[in-house]
């Protein structure tokens, strides 16, 4: 064991018992983290907001808090605010702060942080999307909102930073789920805590361990459950940014719908998706007659289908550094993946038109989440000297939202977390 990891273990040794369940019974407390989109926020206009039609600014400016996403309800009653929350949404880049920040005149807050109420959409179609279903089967086996099952949503628009990069929401995000950890553990008896995360919440609690202090990790944290996400990217994501090229299609009509056209190139969030050269290499993902894209030129790819020089720098800069600097969390962990699912491998745009319909070569994986990126979590964590337990769980057939929505799926879930507990009281 390499010195650093020993003198933690040691550390962590010399707490009370009751720090690892000795002394008390009951099961660890958990703490949710959902995918990208599935947290709400609300927001506030100043007198600063400059409203791209009279409309979007004159009912809010000076009104208070509002919700901003997901407004499933008001965009229901009134369609026509779509363009507004579109550009309420969007993300400007401070270059003299260098990160990312709202836009001028517009404040937002994650709601409810600390619980599960941010899960829970008046959207019907939301159940089966995000967390709510997991709740439930948690609550049914002896789970309770506030004493030992928590939430910890966030503003899916930002994305984690490596150490040393300005990134303000990644870090007020790190403060409030360190302090959430440590206030669940003292309530259940000082036990350590389970992080479950679904899809884009697993990037969030990997680099949260990552930049935790080891010894604080494995003081509080028992186990780290990490569904549907592999480690590396999307090749997905290379299609939908592809998509955006030239003039865009009219948006969909709802707010979600619309995060996936509009937010492509105003999330900082999209460029940390992107495929890392560390997993995908020079494996050719978009393909064209004249030319293809890997991981490894992705600079390339990015100024093809339309990023500035300026966007490209800050890909380089902020998303590859997070991409090359993944590590194992050095806590228990379990990954829990779909297979058997078509899944985005490859997209031909042969003529070389990115304003086109690709042809879509599919490989395996859970519709969303590639099994490549699931085989190159169990080499980059499960071979790692430092990471003393890694299981990696197969479900065949599930795909990305069936993992937090089918019965058969939410059941092998739960299993795996009931196990942990079990595996600490015995």
């Amino acid at each position: 064991m390499p010195l650093g990891l020993l003198l933690a273990t040691l550390l962590v040794a010399g707490a009370p018992a009751a720090a690892h369940g000795d002394a008390v019974s009951g099961p660890h407390p958990v703490i949710l983290l959902p995918g990208f989109s599935c947290s709400q926020f609300d927001a506030r206009l100043t007198d600063d907001y400059d409203p791209p039609t009279p409309g979007c600014g004159v009912r809010r400016k000076g009104r208070g808090w509002f919700r901003l996403w997901e407004n499933y309800t008001a965009l229901q009653a009134d369609p026509s605010l779509l363009p507004c929350y579109q550009d309420q949404l969007r993300l400007v880049y401070d270059r003299a702060a260098g990160d990312y920040r709202n836009a001028p005149g517009v404040k937002t807050r994650v709601v409810s942080f600390g619980t599960t109420r941010s899960f829970r959409f008046d959207d019907p179609q939301q159940k089966n999307t995000c967390m709510e279903k997991l709740v439930e089967a948690l609550e049914g086996v002896g789970y309770r909102e506030g004493a030992n099952l928590f939430g910890a949503p966030y503003d899916f628009r930002y994305a984690p930073a490596a150490p040393g990069v300005a990134a303000r929401a990644f870090a007020n995000f790190r403060s409030s789920l360190t302090r959430l950890v440590e206030r669940a553990s003292e309530r259940n008896g000082d036990r350590p805590v389970i992080l479950v995360t679904h899809s884009f919440g697993g990037t969030y609690a990997m680099e949260f361990l990552n930049q935790s202090p080891l010894p604080w990790r494995l003081r509080y944290v028992e186990h780290f459950v990490m569904l549907c996400q592999g480690v590396g990217g999307l090749a997905l994501n290379m299609q939908i940014l592809a998509s955006t090229t030239g003039s865009p299609p009219p948006p969909p009509p709802t707010l979600r719908g619309s995060v996936l056209t509009f937010g492509n190139r105003n999330f900082e969030s999209v460029l940390s998706l992107l495929p890392s050269p560390k997993v995908y290499g020079d494996t050719p993902l978009v393909i064209t007659r004249s030319k293809n894209y890997s991981a490894e030129n992705i600079l390339e790819f990015l100024t093809a289908v339309g990023f500035s020089d300026e966007e490209v720098a800050r890909y380089r800069t902020r998303a590859l550094p997070l991409m090359l600097n993944f590590r194992a969390p050095v806590v228990p962990m379990t990954a829990i993946n779909g297979v058997g699912v078509p899944t985005v491998d490859k997209v031909v745009y042969w003529d070389g038109d990115f304003t086109g319909k690709p042809q879509v070569v599919n490989g395996d994986g859970d519709g969303i989440v590639n099994v490549e990126t699931v085989r190159a979590l169990d080499r980059l964590v499960g071979n790692d000297p430092d990471q003393l337990y890694f299981k990696s769980v197969l479900i065949p057939n599930t795909t990305h939202n069936g993992m937090i929505s089918d019965d058969s799926a939410l059941k092998t879930v739960v299993k795996e977390i009931l196990e942990v507990n079990q595996a600490t009281s015995s």
